[in-house]
C-alpha cells in the first residue's frame, strides 16, 4: 500500500488527483492542513510520497510551493493534470432559500466570482479548504451553511448538491506534482524514459545571462514549457528561476544541461518524469 501526503481533507481535488493518478492502487492519504505539513510527513518516513498543487491555469502559480519543494530536496517523479470543477452543496434537508453564507477556500471563491455575484444574499467566508469546509458544515450541522467544492465530496460527508460547474471558466486545470524523497525516485520514475524536468537555477547579474541559457535549450531542440522566476531573499535584483521542459531525446536533454551548467550559479535538477494527461 502506497502512503500519499496531501494538503486538504478527503474529497478535496488533491484527493481526486491522487486516485486519478495511481487509479487501480491501493492508497491511503496522509490529510495535512497546510504544504509545510505535506513535506513534514515524507521526512517522517521516507517511503511517504506526496502529491502537491503547483499551478492552476487561472489562478497561475502557487510560488510558495516552488520554494518548500526546493528547500525540501525531494523528487518529482511524475504529474497529473485535473480539470477542476466546483460544485455548490448544503445539509440535506435544505435547499437555495435557506443559505445565507458560502465557505471555501479563498481560491475557489475567486474561480467562482461571476456565479457568486449572482447570490449576493449569501455572506462568502474564506476557510482552509474546499471540502473541509463540507465536512464542516456536516460535523457540526451548520443550518444556512453552503460550501464550495467538488462534487466528490457530496456522499463522503452526506450533503446535497445544488448545483454543479458553477466555476466561471470551464477550462480551469490544476496541474499536481507527485514526489518521492530521493533515494525512493528511481524505483517510481526511470529518467531514461522521461520526457519532462523540472529544473531550478540562479545566474550571474549579468546582461544577457538569462538569453544564453535560453539560447541551448534552443540549440539542443528543448521546449521550454514553463519559466517562473522568484527574487532570492536578501541579494537585490537576483532571481531565481523554476524551468520546465519537455523533450523526445534524454541524451540531448542531459546534454543541454552539461551545456547550461557553466553559466549559471547554481543548478538543480528537481525531476525527470513522464508529462501528465489531463483528466476531467
Amino acid at each position: 500500500m502506497r502512503h500519499i501526503a496531501i494538503q486538504g481533507e478527503i474529497g478535496s481535488f488533491h484527493d481526486v488527483a491522487t486516485h486519478r493518478y495511481f487509479d487501480g492502487e491501493e492508497i491511503e492519504l496522509i490529510c495535512c492542513k497546510t504544504f509545510e505539513d505535506v513535506f513534514s510527513e515524507m521526512k517522517k518516513d521516507s517511503s511517504t510520497l506526496a502529491l502537491l498543487a503547483i499551478e492552476n491555469t487561472i489562478a497561475g502559480s502557487l510560488l510558495h510551493n516552488y520554494e518548500l519543494l526546493r528547500e525540501s530536496g525531494m523528487q518529482i517523479v511524475g504529474e497529473h493534470k485535473l480539470r477542476i470543477s466546483h460544485s455548490i452543496m448544503c445539509l440535506p434537508d435544505e435547499d437555495w432559500s435557506d443559505i445565507t453564507e458560502v465557505n471555501s477556500h479563498p481560491v475557489a471563491l475567486m474561480q467562482c466570482r461571476d456565479f457568486l455575484h449572482k447570490h449576493p444574499e449569501m455572506k462568502i467566508v474564506e476557510t482552509d479548504d474546499t471540502a473541509g469546509s463540507a465536512k464542516n458544515i456536516s460535523e457540526h450541522q451548520l443550518r444556512h451553511h453552503a460550501a464550495i467544492c467538488s462534487k466528490f465530496a457530496a456522499p463522503l460527508y452526506g450533503m446535497k448538491v445544488l448545483e454543479e460547474e458553477i466555476e466561471t471558466n470551464k477550462h480551469n486545470f490544476t496541474r499536481f506534482l507527485v514526489l518521492s524523497d530521493p533515494w525512493q525516485a528511481d524505483a517510481l520514475s526511470n529518467p531514461r524514459k522521461s520526457n519532462k524536468a523540472s529544473i531550478v537555477f540562479t545566474l550571474q547579474h549579468n546582461e544577457g545571462s538569462l538569453s544564453q541559457v535560453l539560447s541551448i535549450f534552443s540549440f539542443y531542440n528543448i521546449n521550454l514549457t514553463k519559466i517562473q522566476s522568484l527574487p532570492i531573499i536578501g541579494r537585490e535584483w537576483e532571481y531565481m528561476f523554476y524551468v520546465d521542459v519537455t523533450y523526445d531525446d534524454y541524451t540531448r536533454y542531459r546534454q543541454s544541461i552539461d551545456a547550461t551548467r557553466p553559466l549559471t550559479k547554481q543548478l538543480k535538477i528537481l525531476g525527470e518524469y513522464r508529462e501528465g494527461k489531463s483528466t476531467i
